[in-house]
């Protein structure tokens, strides 16, 4: 397992080690103690896992109390991983990192508390994605930025994708700004 820190402030690249054989492949995903040597020391409360489809996108989505960190994985199929620094103050506000993480590269995202996430299908295969959290959901403080915002320029590889009506009605990223969470 290796950790690269990201251009912006706290957010990691985690490269596991996978073995694969003509068999499939096995990989650990979570061992608290090297993930404790590694520095990304966290005590996660709560596993969630969600299947989409071709050409959805999901997101961007924030949590404010309790604010949380995710840790997130792809275990089938593909997706583009998007995290956006919406930390007043900080040097990448209103900055993103976008990565493929997928069931064959063995990456995964540590997304930590002050960040908007969202991710996209990439393919023609649905794709699982499970993330850990830091802190138990709180559906009454959960927030959203548009996750097509022209002020975020995040280049989404899909021509029409599929989104949900709360994420269609999220507010733009100039809404956010003007009563910031973080």
């Amino acid at each position: 397992m290796k950790v690269h820190d990201l251009p912006l402030a706290g957010l990691k690249l985690i490269e596991l080690s996978v073995f694969g054989d003509e068999r499939g492949f096995f990989v650990e995903r979570f061992n608290a103690r090297l993930f404790e040597e590694l520095g990304l020391e966290t005590k996660f409360v709560q596993d969630n896992h969600s299947r989409s489809a071709p050409g959805v996108v999901r997101g961007l989505h924030y949590q404010v109390d309790p604010a949380q960190g995710k840790l997130v994985g792809c275990s089938r199929g593909k997706i583009l991983d998007v995290a956006v620094d919406v930390r007043r103050g900080s040097p990448t506000y209103g900055q993103h990192v976008a990565h493929e993480l997928s069931d064959l590269n063995g990456n995964m995202l540590w997304v930590p508390a002050g960040f908007a996430h969202g991710f996209c299908v990439l393919g023609n295969t649905p794709a699982d994605v499970l993330y850990k959290v830091d802190q138990f959901y709180n559906p009454k403080t959960e927030g959203s930025i548009r996750w097509d915002d022209a002020d975020l320029a995040i280049a989404w590889p899909i021509e029409t994708p599929t989104v949900s009506a709360r994420d269609q009605l999220a507010p733009s990223f100039a809404s956010y700004q003007k009563n910031p969470a973080f």
